[in-house]
């Protein structure tokens, strides 16, 4: 035992000496053993050397496909071919297809993680796309045409050799050869290759589709085009940005009317807010003269009204209307909903009773399930007893702002603010976990004081123990989960659902607004598709900040962000921004010429103030649409009160426009305006006066 070492006798009588596990080696019948790789070297050295060889050439494949090393990725196929000691398979063949194609189309990106490879999408419309890019840009790097050549024809060389091989074609690989198509013009061919996945029983994606569509885009064959998007619809694949706006501005450049309404519809529905690009080509089809050309000169008003209630509102979805050059300007809306360009009142577009019920019922469903003891279950019931409220606030969301402890006190100031803005004055409800409102520093009079008044007003619920802060399990759309997926992928998204929340429950049930920053991202409605829960948080979630002059609250937008196409043929489309303000978006208004300044409802605020002194950009001034919170309460606050010098200056435009409207008025020479008594009222008591106008 002293030795470390022990011996055995083998049946034949030969002594086998053992040594022990850290030893490099170990003693077989008399043999010393060196390390495994030496005895497979020599038991079998022509596998070990085969599989060393197939395991360097993968590296480096992956290597070049991380760096988009299209060039490096050719030389090792090709040294590979000519030595021919190593039998590629489907997995390098679709690597090499992948580096080829890339490089045919002009522009390698460097592949990341996550990444899905359709950032081809964005730059295979054709050259005029590659021709814009430059090398720093997303780290692609731009390729010559000597370069796009090779790459070609090595491309289509790897593609034959995998048939002749038989090698099996995946997904990927047959989209690598639609891209080689694209790239010399062949949308036939591009659209080939999803026929062909559908032959092998493959489910074509959406950038299975590209190539054939960019390409057909780019010639200008309309008709091609958009059977390649029917062909999409058919099997369940839908355009998303960048596939509309190809068929937009194949549709622009052609001067197809109905083709361009269908396209800005599926851009309201899909994308709602539409990208600068896109803005740029439907700013120029409303400049142009087939667009001036194309509308009825005579429409049922009453078949249109009934078309826009029947949609939801804020479109109609019967064609173009009227006829006439177009007046199109880059505007804003304001803090109440009217646009800066037009004058014309945005909508609110209602979301669908029937569906925010099965939200709720979905979500309250599969938290039940989750949570332990009835938890939940006693949440619901809590609900009805105490409910309804007006506005929920995620306690933890607000407590822990921009600090690692949570503060009542914040929460507090969060909670009086916001609930000055609610019709009735009551308290919103406060939901928390109950660890944070007890012992420690919770213990001290003045937050006690604060959780008591919540307590005995019935506007807090504190989560048990086991709810993670207010943690449960949720379901979102489930009535469409359950329809699309199968049990064992459904259990496997129900996992993801456990970061859901007690308060969004609450906010769903009463329809009511959400007073929390949390983008709720994280949550299994993402991945869902860009449909209802976007729109509802859009409708309900309030966010907030604080500054020096107190709790800031960003209300929801007074209309509905998305494409909106009046009763009377308008269109109004908000452009995304990096920032994605709504105080400071951008919206196009498009608007027939003639009927520009027809009657419309106008702003009240500053419908008496001439055109040059009307507020050009929204302010924080946001009002709560009534048809979907609470009791239906409309909601207009300031969110910020403007420096007094602001105040003092917009008071003095309007009082000076006043006196000077009327060219008959004679101003006497010892006369003294209302703003002198105003500034030396001001300057009496030490403060701002604010007139409610």
């Amino acid at each position: 035992m002293g030795s470390g070492v022990s011996s055995l006798r083998s049946k034949d009588g030969e002594k086998v000496e053992i040594k022990p596990k850290r030893s490099r080696g170990s003693i077989i019948r008399g043999k010393k053993m060196g390390n495994k790789s030496d005895v497979n070297e020599e038991k079998y050295p022509k596998k070990k050397k085969l599989d060393m060889v197939e395991v360097q050439f993968r590296i480096q494949l992956d290597q070049c496909s991380k760096r988009g090393d299209f060039s490096t990725a050719i030389a090792l196929y090709d040294s590979v071919q000519k030595q021919g000691n190593l039998e590629l398979g489907q997995y390098h063949y679709t690597v090499l297809l992948y580096l080829c194609s890339s490089a045919a189309v002009g522009v390698v990106t460097p592949m990341k993680s996550g990444n899905d490879s359709r950032t081809f999408s964005i730059m295979s419309v054709g050259d005029d796309v590659v021709e814009g890019m430059s090398e720093e840009e997303d780290g692609a790097v731009r390729l010559d045409d000597n370069v796009k050549r090779i790459a070609r024809m090595k491309g289509f060389e790897v593609y034959e050799k995998m048939r002749a091989e038989k090698i099996p074609l995946n997904e990927a690989a047959l989209t690598s050869v639609a891209r080689l198509a694209m790239s010399i013009g062949d949308g036939e061919m591009a659209l080939q290759m999803v026929n062909k996945m559908k032959e092998l029983g493959i489910n074509p994606r959406l950038r299975s589709y590209g190539p054939a569509l960019f390409t057909f885009c780019s010639k200008g064959d309309v008709e091609k085009a958009f059977k390649v998007e029917e062909h999409m619809l058919e099997n369940g694949v839908y355009p998303e940005g960048p596939e509309l706006e190809a068929l937009l501005k194949v549709s622009v450049e052609t001067g197809t009317a109905d083709k361009v309404y269908y396209v800005l519809h599926k851009l309201r529905s899909s994308v709602r807010k539409v990208s600068v690009s896109t803005a740029d080509l439907i700013e120029k089809w409303f400049g142009s003269k087939a667009a001036s050309r194309v509308g009825k000169r005579k429409w049922d008003q009453a078949l249109i009204l009934e078309a826009v209630k029947n949609g939801g509102g804020g479109w109609h979805g019967q064609g173009w209307l009227g006829k006439g050059n177009w007046a199109v300007k880059r505007t804003y809306i304001g803090a109440d909903g009217y646009c800066e360009g037009c004058g014309e009142k945005l909508v609110t577009i209602d979301l669908d009773p029937i569906e925010t019920e099965n939200f709720a019922k979905c979500v309250a469903s599969i938290a039940m399930k989750r949570e332990k003891n009835s938890s939940f279950q006693r949440f619901q019931k809590w609900l009805d007893y105490y409910g309804p409220f007006e506005a929920v606030v995620d306690g933890a969301n607000v407590g822990l702002f921009t600090q690692k402890s949570f503060s009542v006190s914040k929460v507090n100031a969060i909670v009086n603010g916001i609930r000055q803005r609610l019709p009735s004055k009551k308290l919103p409800l406060i939901i928390v976990h109950h660890k944070r409102i007890e012992g420690g520093k919770m213990e001290e009079p003045a937050n006690k004081k604060i959780i008591e008044k919540w307590k005995n007003a019935d506007a807090i619920f504190a989560t048990p123990t086991g709810s993670n802060d207010d943690c449960v399990s949720v379901g979102v759309h489930a009535h469409f989960v359950f329809l699309f997926l199968s049990p064992s992928v459904f259990s496997l998204l129900k996992i993801n659902y456990l970061r859901s929340r007690y308060w969004l429950y609450a906010a769903i049930k009463f329809k009511c607004l959400l007073v929390t920053n949390d983008e709720m991202r994280d949550h299994i409605f993402q991945l869902l598709g860009n449909d209802f829960f976007p729109r509802w948080k859009e409708r309900h979630q309030v966010h907030f900040n604080f500054s020096e002059w107190g709790p800031e609250f960003e209300m929801p937008p007074p209309c509905s962000v998305v494409i909106q196409e009046s009763e009377c043929g308008h269109w109004h489309i908000p452009v995304a921004s990096e920032q994605d303000s709504e105080r400071d978006r951008t919206w196009l208004c498009a608007t027939r010429m003639h009927v520009e300044n027809q009657d419309f409802p106008k702003r009240h605020e500053d419908a008496h103030l001439p055109n040059n002194m009307k507020s050009k950009s929204p302010s924080k001034i946001m009002k709560q649409p009534s048809s979907d919170h609470g009791e239906g309460a409309t909601i207009h606050e300031n969110t910020q009160p403007p420096p007094a010098q602001e105040t003092y200056r917009n008071l003095r435009n309007i009082l000076s426009a006043s006196l000077l409207s009327n060219s008959n008025y004679q101003t006497p020479s010892n006369y003294q305006t209302p703003i002198a008594d105003i500034e030396d009222a001001e300057k009496l008591g030490g403060c701002t006066i604010d007139f409610q106008i």
